[in-house]
């Protein structure tokens, strides 16, 4: 089945042209036979009204249900505008129900993010954000913003009184509820782009530890150049797998030692630069040959949070107890890796994440700035009205994420990222 949709005041007459008809019941399936101007059938299908503000986006709003082919939805899509309606731009369906209050714009943007969700996590998270939940957290933190803005601004009414109304009335604590509320929020939404874009797991080590055959393992087909000799890659390698139900994205790295071969120096430099950025960090130790001392020295270069020792070759030699042994020849396989990476997927509480985008990081981010540096001027100055200041430009870096404060400029960014339809 396809489906072609029409919005705004003339809907109706553009379906009454197509199908022949002028009355609808609201919400209800009408059969219908769909022509062009001159009465030839084009296609047989359902015509549905939703009426205003009762629709998608709060405008009138038929949509034609055909059969689906190509070389029909094709015809059926130039009638509909021969009969006087314009092709939609992307994601104007959704900017028409932002505009008419049908959604705020964290909603509008779910949407998008739910369409091109490819692991059942992220679509979650997305769905979240549509129904609203990022949207509400956003509202509340702006709402608290403002009543402390409103007791702020109240108290400079009385500068000759003998009180200290901002230190009587615990504003820093009360700003440093918002900055923890603030984190909250940040935390869920950083997990939900990370859902969309998927965890990145860099896969970092000495050279010829075993990385490109790990990840030709984990990918299930031959993506990188295994040889026995060290130093083979020297590009970055990227493969988008899915582990335990979380979208993953495999970095494979250049192997970390020094180097006066100019090409393979780049790649280390770059593999540095990734493991610096990356979610988890996979470092590989050849089971063969050991823990040296240069192991040692590029593990302990490595973030400590995000860090995971695996000793390679686990079928050439022995492995300390306890810890993660993998073969990409033999038993025990790559299972023992994919079940830790699992749980430290699932530590990252992906069950409650928000479905955001990279510009709600960064709003989040200036809105704590803003709080810091009012709580900053508070405990040094005792200064309300500079406080003041910087709690209304968090309330109105706020409003960017909700749509209460947007510029055209603004939109015409989010939406032109829609696909057409949406």
């Amino acid at each position: 089945m396809g489906v072609v949709r029409v919005s705004g005041t003339d809907a109706a007459a553009v379906a009454a042209a197509v199908c022949g008809r002028s009355a609808f019941t609201p919400r209800h399936c009408h059969l219908a036979i769909f022509r062009d101007s001159s009465g030839a059938e084009v296609d047989q299908g359902l015509v549905v009204h939703f009426p205003a503000p009762h629709s998608y986006t709060g405008e009138d709003v038929i949509e034609l249900q055909g059969h689906g082919g190509p070389g029909v939805m094709r015809e059926l899509l130039r009638v509909v505008l021969e009969a006087g309606a314009a092709a939609a731009g992307p994601g104007e369906f959704t900017q028409r129900a932002f505009l008419n209050g049908r959604m705020d714009l964290s909603q509008a943007e779910a949407v998008a993010a739910l369409i091109e969700a490819e692991h059942v996590t992220a679509a979650r998270a997305a769905l979240r954000s549509l129904e609203g939940e990022l949207g509400r957290l956003v509202g509340e933190l702006a709402e608290s913003l403002t009543e402390l803005r409103v007791f702020i601004e109240g108290s400079l009414d009385f500068p000759d009184e003998d009180i200290d109304w901002l230190a009587e009335a615990g504003i820093q604590e009360q700003v440093d509820g918002l900055l923890g509320r603030l984190a909250e929020i940040r935390r869920r939404a950083g997990t939900g782009v990370r859902l969309e874009r998927g965890f990145r797991v860099v896969l970092a080590g000495r050279p010829n530890a075993g990385k490109s055959s790990l990840l030709n393992a984990l990918s299930g087909r031959e993506s990188a150049i295994v040889t026995e000799r060290a130093g083979t890659t020297r590009d970055v390698l990227r493969e988008s797998v899915e582990v335990g139900g979380y979208p993953v994205e495999l970095v494979d790295t250049a192997g970390l030692r020094q180097t006066e071969d100019v090409v393979e120096r780049e790649g280390v430099r770059r593999a540095r630069d990734l493991v610096a950025a990356a979610d988890l960090v996979v470092f590989l130790a050849d089971a063969g040959e050991g823990w040296s001392e240069a192991d040692r020295t590029e593990w302990q270069r490595l973030p400590e949070g995000t860090r995971i020792r695996v000793w390679s070759k686990a079928d050439l030699g022995a492995v300390p107890a306890g810890e993660t042994a993998i073969s990409t020849i033999t038993e025990p396989g790559v299972e023992p890796l994919i079940e830790v990476l699992r749980e430290r997927l699932a530590g990252d509480d992906a069950g409650d994440a928000l479905g955001a985008r990279q510009r709600h990081l960064e709003v989040l981010d200036r809105v704590r700035g803003h709080l810091e540096t009012a709580r900053a001027t508070l405990a040094e100055h005792g200064s309300g009205d500079l406080a003041g200041q910087d709690l209304r430009w968090a309330q109105e870096a706020l409003g960017e994420i909700t749509g209460r404060m947007h510029s055209d400029d603004l939109l015409g960014r989010i939406f032109s990222t829609f696909c057409i339809g949406k």
